[in-house]
């Protein structure tokens, strides 16, 4: 007897129950695999000629989701990090449905047993001591936004922390005392203390002070915002990094 997990229920209540209440996954991944589904929807529509609104998980299967990635790699010229990255979101999801539909098991099980690509790592790039004394001496700090931007890129350059990290940042997680700190919320809500030397320490608590986000009601603001006052975004950040 066909099973009646709807397709298009299972999708609804991933997203907005498992992923986003019981898992308690980032904003950024949420999004991440969101982009996966439309991707994967536009694929099902086009190519393979499915309903969505008519489908169940069992239309389904091992061979179409390897077809997929095919797709991926040829027609949309995607990355094999890009590729995998698709994978991961298409088997969590499978491991969502094994648990909501038993009966479903084998199929999840099949889709679950997709390898990941290997993909040559690159070469990791680095500055020079002397390449990075000057990007330090960039920014102009004889103006408010130099200064900002000087406190940025000492800050990432001290504590390795992605952009991310770096926007979602608010003034109670930067300690400035005698043993300087920052605490960073990473992927999948992981969280880390990193220690910060005193030269940068002393920029930040520089920053801090001038722009008055030292007194206790403001615990709680964004440490870094834009011309507008607003809370930092990923592009924001890069087109700052980029100028210098």
């Amino acid at each position: 007897m066909r099973n009646r997990c709807s397709y298009a229920g299972l999708v609804s209540a991933y997203f907005s129950v498992y992923l986003a209440g019981t898992k308690n996954v980032s904003t950024n991944t949420i999004y991440s695999y969101r982009d996966t589904f439309v991707i994967f929807h536009g694929y099902l529509e086009k190519y393979c000629g499915f309903k969505l609104e008519k489908m169940l998980f069992n239309d389904l299967s091992r061979e179409l989701i390897l077809e997929f990635l095919q797709y991926l790699e040829t027609e949309r010229k995607c990355s094999i990090s890009s590729r995998n990255q698709r994978l991961a979101a298409l088997k969590s999801f499978a491991k969502y449905v094994q648990i909501e539909c038993p009966d479903e098991m084998i199929l999840c099980q099949r889709i679950l047993s997709i390898d990941s690509k290997k993909a040559a790592k690159p070469t990791v790039q680095y500055l020079s001591n002397q390449q990075t004394d000057i990007l330090m001496e960039q920014p102009d700090i004889s103006t408010p936004k130099g200064r900002r931007d000087l406190a940025m890129i000492l800050l990432l350059y001290d504590s390795a922390a992605r952009v991310q990290e770096l926007c979602d940042l608010r003034i109670c997680d930067i300690r400035i005392d005698s043993l300087p700190v920052v605490h960073l919320l990473g992927k999948g809500r992981k969280s880390r203390d990193v220690p910060l030397t005193k030269p940068c320490a002393q920029v930040l608590r520089q920053y801090i002070c001038e722009n008055n986000l030292d007194i206790p009601e403001r615990r709680n603001d964004q440490l870094f915002t834009n011309p507008q006052g607003k809370k930092l975004t990923r592009s924001g950040v890069s087109y700052v990094l980029a100028k210098y």
